[in-house]
């Protein structure tokens, strides 16, 4: 049975970790217009379930600056948001699950796969597996799971659409 997350590890914002070319930190009050367009972008939202209705953005915008397991994925050379990374502790029967999103624009060029592999190995370093979710049919979300290291576990329904959990365990 996997190990229950430590209070700590729920409510806090989330530790800055750098790569090569990437910040990831907590989302600040500047970021939120960015974060929005994750949410009401078509592309984005393709696998998702469609963009976001404004009541829930609305919240959504309240609750993300400074949420636990939310980190803003910022490139260094000129502090451009280009996603979130999401963990969340216990999310999948008590699992620790990693989700992402990442503006269009910036498809194609390895952030997503550095981005998500950073915290991948961050997760792994303090709980015994990770897991993360993505629609059968979202092929681009698939290849970027199995570049960092994630293997098909399961497929199920959910949300009406044929879904694939990946996982990885503590080497």
């Amino acid at each position: 049975m996997p190990a229950s997350p430590t209070p700590a590890a729920v409510t806090a914002p989330p530790v800055p970790l750098a790569t090569d070319r990437l910040l990831l930190r907590a989302v600040r009050r500047g970021d939120v217009a960015a974060v929005s367009r994750l949410w009401t972008d078509p592309e984005v939202r393709r696998h998702l379930g469609g963009p976001v209705t404004e009541p829930v953005i609305r919240i959504r915008q309240r609750r993300i600056v400074g949420a636990p397991g939310c980190h803003a994925v910022i490139r260094v050379e000129d502090d451009v948001l280009l996603g979130l990374v999401t963990v969340e502790p216990g999310a999948r029967s008590g699992e620790t699950e990693v989700s992402y999103q990442f503006l269009p624009e910036h498809w194609g060029r390895g952030y997503a796969r550095e981005a998500v592999g950073a915290v991948v190995a961050r997760v792994l370093e303090g709980t015994p597996s990770v897991v993360a979710v993505t629609q059968e049919a979202n092929d681009r979300s698939r290849r970027l799971l199995e570049a960092v290291g994630l293997e098909h576990a399961e497929s199920f329904v959910e949300w009406d659409a044929r879904q694939v959990l990946y996982r990885r365990v503590t080497p």
